[in-house]
């Protein structure tokens, strides 16, 4: 690695992208979910909390779960980076203790989005959590954008854009995997597509939001949506690139791999081929992370991400 930054640094900007991009993918989830029973009201609520619990990596329990219980647990604990406020707080840790390497813009933009959870969450309780949500997307958009245009394209950056690409293809991954493998608590083709931000984005290459399997093909393997598992492992290996890490290193070559077999995979076989290669997206997301973790910051293997505390 350049010595630019210290691994203490690249952990923690490493952590502070997946933290936001887990935050933002779980506002989009709750909020597409929650729009859905709204306009259908007769869905069995239990199991589309079932789905969500499923989605992020959570023991529903055996009693029945209600949406309440669901935002209580994912959107506003604190204590669960998990949860949306978790991961923002935990990632307002990181960037305070990486304050010399984020630009003075993107830490405010956590620290204000932080300290305006607390009323946002209390006017969720009365009038509903769709404020509180709108407010995360709209600060993780935000963050990453200043990301962009306050940080050189240094090592800094390039760790923060690495843990952002790293999250994004395994949620991708966790939402497609309950769609395909588990029936009982699917969500819908639209409903997956809303959650993924990719409803409008799909809409305009597809010509409509047709209830199809080609959703699978736009989230894994488009080029141009850049929240496309293609898209973020093509990303995050130019990262590593960049990094120094030839091909063969233990946390480029999952990426690289992967990478590989998506950019030319026959889309006419996406369908029978779909559950295991969900299962080695997953599996290499994981090695990469492990490989990134021993390489970069070694006094600590890489979190669990469905039993992480805060």
């Amino acid at each position: 690695m350049n010595d630019v930054i210290l691994s203490r640094i690249a952990e923690a900007l490493t952590w502070t992208g997946r933290y936001v991009e887990r935050a933002d993918n779980t506002g989009r989830i709750l909020d597409a979910y929650l729009h859905r029973m709204l306009e259908d009201p007769w869905r069995d609520e239990d199991m589309a909390c079932r789905s969500l619990y499923a989605i992020l990596g959570v023991d529903a329990g055996e009693p029945r779960v209600d949406m309440q219980q669901v935002l209580d647990q994912l959107a506003f604990d604190a204590r669960s980076t998990c949860s949306i406020e978790g991961a923002l707080g935990a990632a307002r840790l990181n960037a305070r203790s990486a304050r010399e390497a984020v630009s003075s813009e993107m830490w405010e933009c956590l620290n204000s989005t932080w300290h305006a959870l607390a009323d946002q969450r209390l006017a969720a309780r009365r009038t509903g959590p769709y404020a509180y949500l709108e407010l995360v997307r709209r600060r993780a958009a935000l963050f990453f954008g200043l990301a962009d245009s306050t940080m050189s394209r240094d090592d800094s950056w390039r760790f923060v854009v690495l843990g952002r690409s790293l999250e994004r293809v395994d949620m991708t991954v966790r939402l497609l995997s309950v769609r395909v493998l588990d029936a009982a608590h699917a969500p819908d083709w639209p409903t997956l597509l809303s959650a993924s931000g990719a409803d409008e984005a799909y809409a305009r290459v597809h010509s409509g939001f047709g209830d199809t399997p080609r959703v699978a093909e736009f989230l894994l393997m488009d080029r141009e949506f850049p929240r496309s598992a293609l898209h973020a492992l093509t990303t995050a290996e130019e990262c590593l690139a960049a990094l120094g890490r030839p091909r063969q290193d233990p946390a480029r070559r999952p990426i690289g791999r992967m990478r590989t077999r998506l950019e030319y995979l026959d889309s006419q076989a996406l369908e029978d081929q779909l559950p295991h290669l969900l299962r080695d997206l997953q599996q290499a997301c994981m090695a990469s992370a492990e490989g990134v973790a021993e390489r970069f910051f070694p006094y600590q293997g890489p979190v669990e991400w469905a039993t992480e505390g805060a």
